[in-house]
């Protein structure tokens, strides 16, 4: 069974067309003159997989307007710290002098991120292909999927660092942080546990307003 494009939300077409081809827009922007076009390429890479999959299985499995809006704008984040790298973002240098510290904390942002938006995509997942049922299971295995992501991309990180030794620095934005990674993956953990208490009833309701999804 397939949804109903026109029952889950068909008006939503243009607005959704639109905000595809600003996130290509931006893509093209954050690429002329990135300040490493190697970590540029390695950070803007989730968004180049994830627009064309979603325009891929749109007419099969639509996302609420929510998972879409949230989407876009991760993969803003991305674009902006692939442009700049993390570490050299300007709002992040803006963050820093209103927080009162040393450190640009953009890859921060970057990793709350990593967890809010996730959590909510595998959420979605689950419950419109009734794989859990659950409310107290649905939200452990969200976050045990959002912690998994948040390792791999570690594991991604220090094989950069192996491969491309000096080269890596940018990706990795660890800024002289021993603990960057600790940090990231709590950063991530917090994002995902801030989504599912803000954002679950929103989505609940998206969802029971758009109908099962493929079987």
């Amino acid at each position: 069974m397939t949804v109903d494009i026109h029952n889950a939300g068909g008006a939503r077409e243009p607005g959704l067309l639109l905000a595809a081809a600003a996130l290509v827009g931006l893509l093209v922007w954050s690429g002329l003159q990135p300040y490493d076009r190697l970590t540029w390429a390695m950070e803007v890479l989730p968004v180049m997989i994830a627009l064309p999959l979603m325009l891929a299985t749109y007419r099969r499995l639509p996302l609420t307007t929510l998972l879409y809006t949230l989407v876009f704008a991760h993969a803003c984040v991305l674009m902006l710290g692939g442009a700049y790298t993390y570490a050299r973002v300007p709002l992040g240098f803006e963050l820093a002098a209103w927080l009162d510290v040393e450190r640009n904390p953009y890859d921060r942002i970057g990793h709350l991120f990593q967890g809010f938006v996730p959590v909510m995509v595998a959420r979605e997942i689950l419950l419109r292909g009734d794989y859990v049922r659950g409310r107290r299971m649905l939200a452990f295995i969200c976050l045990a999927i959002v912690l998994a992501v948040s390792a791999s991309y570690e594991l991604i990180e220090w094989a950069a660092a192996v491969v491309m030794g000096q080269g890596a620095e940018q990706f990795l934005g660890t800024q002289g942080d021993v603990w960057d990674t600790q940090w990231d993956m709590f950063c991530a953990l917090l994002g995902a546990v801030a989504a599912l208490l803000l954002l679950s009833g929103l989505q609940d309701r998206q969802m029971a307003a758009m109908g099962p999804a493929a079987s």
